[in-house]
């Protein structure tokens, strides 16, 4: 089997408004969709990080990709993760995800691997899962996402969509979002989006959203790094009850060091909530200093900047052990990210907590893969049955997401810069602002 062609899809998708430390999201969200077609016809795809430097990132790799052999492309190309960044260097704390130079070569590895995944499990017709060492679970369950957000549904001029969620900037519209989201998809488990207002208030979101949940759905929060330690150690006794019973604290504060002394100040009052990051572990260099310092319990991966699904799956061994938990961390992505994320997940045994998404804040009208979006039905999303991924490219959506691609002047993410367009002009990214 041969790859005769890497096709390489820029396209945009509407992006509603919503907030982070980071600041807040563009009207538009990009991704970059790959083709690798065999010598037989079968197109094997992927979906990652968009706009113009990961596409050419992408590009430059096209003489070692064209005419090699998929099952052997992915040893050839092991350097890009192996020889690459890794300890603190690969921290994400000052960059949104998908912007941190440090990852750029692992996340392309992860793209072409994806690709080669499935297009070598629709040859033989195996699900990627399965490829990939058998699945151990049939369905893989995700969590809402609750954001504060502001009005308005993404898009912009006649392309403005429409605002299925409303605004949401106070507790009581936050815990309006979220039952509307666990009455749509099903949800068990609710990840909430912090570092945005007074710490407070966030406290009080959690202890609204508890009140109106019942004490068995799993709360979790995350204020990426927006807090001092003081903060965080504050928050997490403020929240000891709510976060309990599969409940976690993410990333309240920057950097391993930071993260080690909350646990410690925190396990000192006799509160035993355990640190998750997706931001001070990022690669395998940073796992040493990490159970050295015990700083953090639950490992976010991300097969996309990890260096693909395989890396994953050695990470969950690693985690497991160490004694670490294992979830997944999510972007702004369509369908296709969707599915491999569920397939490495399914396929990963060591899987401690529902897996992040943003796809409900996604529309229909952007989706790229044959019959339409991915459903999620009692927050689970069921594996396919047939080769691959399970999906097709939906080529008038992928002509339609790269016309809009070409039509709109954002070519990264930049989260600080759309709140100084809308919010606050002098808005900076400050860590830790509480």
């Amino acid at each position: 089997m041969r790859i005769t062609d890497l096709r390489i899809h820029s396209i945009a998708m509407a992006d509603p408004p919503l907030r982070s430390s980071y600041g807040l999201h563009q009207p538009y969200a990009l991704r970059n969709v790959i083709e690798l077609e065999s010598e037989d016809g079968i197109i094997g795809i992927a979906e990652t990080y968009g706009g113009e430097e990961p596409a050419t990132a992408l590009e430059n790799l096209r003489d070692r990709v064209v005419q090699a052999n998929p099952w052997s492309l992915l040893g050839d190309l092991i350097p890009l993760i192996e020889g690459g960044a890794s300890g603190m260097e690969r921290s994400q704390t000052h960059h949104v995800p998908g912007e941190n130079p440090l990852d750029a070569d692992a996340r392309s590895y992860a793209a072409i691997e994806t690709a080669c995944l499935d297009l070598i499990g629709k040859t033989l017709e195996v699900p990627v899962c399965d490829l990939i060492g058998g699945r151990v679970r049939d369905a893989v369950s995700f969590s809402a996402y609750p954001f504060y957000k502001h009005g308005g549904g993404g898009g912009e001029g006649e392309d403005r969509r429409d605002d299925e969620y409303g605004e949401a900037l106070t507790p009581e519209q936050l815990v309006g979002q979220v039952k509307q989201m666990v009455d749509r998809y099903g949800f068990k488990d609710i990840k909430f989006k912090a570092g945005v207002v007074d710490p407070e208030i966030e406290i009080e979101t959690i202890k609204q959203l508890r009140l109106e949940l019942g004490p068995d759905v799993p709360l979790r929060i995350d204020p990426n790094c927006a807090w001092s330690i003081d903060t965080s150690v504050k928050v997490g006794l403020a929240l000891a009850d709510e976060l309990s019973n599969g409940g976690y604290l993410e990333d309240p504060t920057a950097g391993l060091d930071g993260m080690a002394e909350v646990r410690k100040r925190l396990l000192y009052e006799g509160v035993d909530i355990p640190l998750a990051s997706n931001v001070s572990v990022t690669s395998f260099g940073d796992l040493p200093e990490t159970v050295k310092q015990d700083a953090v319990q639950i490992i976010l991966c991300d097969h996309h900047y990890w260096g693909g699904m395989r890396q994953v799956q050695h990470l969950a061994k690693t985690c497991q052990t160490f004694g670490i938990g294992l979830s997944m961390h999510s972007n702004s992505h369509l369908g296709i990210s969707l599915l491999a994320m569920s397939h490495v997940a399914a396929a990963t045994h060591h899987l401690s907590y529902a897996c992040d998404t943003h796809y409900p804040w996604q529309s229909e009208q952007d989706e790229i893969v044959e019959g339409g979006r991915i459903t999620i039905n009692n927050g689970e999303v069921l594996i396919p049955d047939s080769g691959g991924l399970g999906t097709k490219l939906d080529y008038d959506q992928i002509a339609r997401g790269k016309e809009l691609y070409r039509s709109i002047p954002y070519r990264k993410r930049d989260d600080e810069a759309e709140m100084q367009k809308h919010v606050d002009p002098d808005w900076k990214r400050i860590l830790p602002r509480w």
